[in-house]
């Protein structure tokens, strides 16, 4: 089965695709693992993207839809794979359509998670980041025995500048304006399935393998 997995920031996908690449036995292809593989193995299009990343600037779509092509043609991928992070925007979609044929194959389904503002910055602006050991905890969700402090390793927590509510508010109104028109070029196309994606997690996976089972997956 050939998915791609939509939401805004703070829905879950990173997790959600885990568990739904590992339930259909697919490999979960990420862009930002594409770009870490292509940069460290120094291939050209890694030398090319790495050149405006240094410079702070976004690298080309064409770059990025080259890497996608190179790691969907590999073998692993011959029988299916899940999408997370890409395509952000319709023309992104619109070239991954032509690459797929160009492939000689098609995306099966779209999988979006679906989840009001207010629950992502619910979600996003509680946690709380360890000075020490790094692990992020979460005021509701996941608190610690002490306020303000890691129950790992008894140093200070703090709140990341992404996850303060106006920079995560910023993010929504970028995936609002980007990456949500991807809803209606794929819901044009019939392949859109749109999840609940509020609850414990274990909640909103069965509700995404429900989903694809209905449609063969």
């Amino acid at each position: 089965m050939r998915l791609v997995l939509v939401g805004p920031p703070g829905a879950g996908k990173g997790t959600q695709a885990e568990f739904i690449a590992a339930h259909l036995s697919v490999p979960k292809i990420s862009t930002g693992d594409i770009f870490r593989a292509n940069v460290s193995q120094g291939t050209p299009l890694g030398v090319e993207a790495k050149r405006y990343m240094d410079a702070g600037k976004l690298v080309p779509d064409e770059v990025t839809i080259n890497m996608v092509r190179g790691r969907l043609a590999e073998p692993d991928a011959a029988e299916g794979f899940l999408l997370d992070g890409f395509p952000r925007t319709t023309p992104q979609a619109a070239a991954l359509d032509k690459l797929l044929a160009d492939l000689g194959t098609a995306l099966d389904l779209v999988l979006e998670l679906v989840v009001d503002d207010d629950e992502v910055i619910r979600r996003l602006s509680g946690r709380r980041t360890c000075r020490g050991c790094g692990k992020i905890w979460h005021v509701e969700f996941d608190a610690t025995t002490r306020e303000g402090i890691c129950d790992r390793c008894g140093a200070e927590l703090f709140q990341r500048d992404d996850d303060k509510p106006e920079t995560i508010a910023a993010r929504l109104r970028e995936y609002a304006d980007k990456t949500a028109p991807l809803v209606d070029y794929y819901g044009a196309q019939g392949k859109l399935v749109g999840i609940d994606a509020t609850g414990p997690v274990e909640d909103v996976t069965v509700r995404a393998i429900d989903a694809l089972r209905s449609y063969g997956g």
